[in-house]
């Protein structure tokens, strides 16, 4: 008989993204760059070569955001979590079952 132990695959998460990789938001994100980079470059048609550069950006920007980077969802995500860890607070109390909060019991 076997001893009934489960294993939880690594890649679980990969079934709530869109195609393993993509939230809605980063759609949204990719989406609305590469639009604002497709009006541009029909709004500008004889760009020179520098103006080409700034008109691909957006694009180019949320192409980078989006992109999938290991151990986090995509490189947006992993910004947001510096941000986080650095704007919040960092002191961590225990709060464990061994540890009284300030009442002791009797």
């Amino acid at each position: 008989m076997e001893n009934n132990n489960y294993i939880i695959p690594a890649n679980s998460k990969k079934s709530q993204l869109i195609l393993g990789f993509f939230t809605p938001i980063d759609l949204i994100l990719f989406g609305s760059g590469c639009a604002l980079t497709i009006i541009l470059l029909i709004i500008m048609q004889n760009a020179t070569f520098t103006e080409l550069i700034v008109i691909i950006m957006p694009a180019a920007i949320t192409g980078f955001l989006v992109m999938p980077v290991m151990y986090y969802h995509n490189i947006l995500q992993l910004i947001t979590n510096i941000v986080n860890f650095y704007t919040n607070k960092r002191r961590y109390y225990w709060k464990g079952w061994c540890v009284y909060d300030g009442t002791e019991t009797k």
